[in-house]
Parts: C-alpha cells; sequence; structure tokens
C-alpha cells in the first residue's frame, strides 16, 4: 500500500510511524494466533 505523503507536515516521521503500524500488525496477529492455541489447549485438556 502506497500512501502520497508529499503534502504532509514535515515533522513528521512517515517511515517510521508506517514500521510502528507493521510492528503492531505483526504483534496483534501473533498474539491472537496464541490466545487461540491456548484456548484450544485449554478445551482439549480441561474439558
Amino acid at each position: 500500500m502506497s500512501i502520497d505523503t508529499s503534502n504532509g507536515h514535515p515533522d513528521m516521521d512517515y517511515e517510521e510511524h508506517e514500521k510502528t503500524y507493521a510492528g503492531f500488525l505483526k504483534v496483534s496477529k501473533y498474539g491472537t494466533i496464541v490466545v487461540l492455541v491456548i484456548l484450544a489447549l485449554m478445551a482439549a485438556f480441561l474439558v
């Protein structure tokens, strides 16, 4: 995805913002997977 940042604020570091957002998405994705695995293991062993 490409965003036109040519009219943005000069103090905004768009490259760092995009890296931070990509990291947030990665942590959210893997965190969701971990929670689903934990729930599946709980369903298998606690019931």
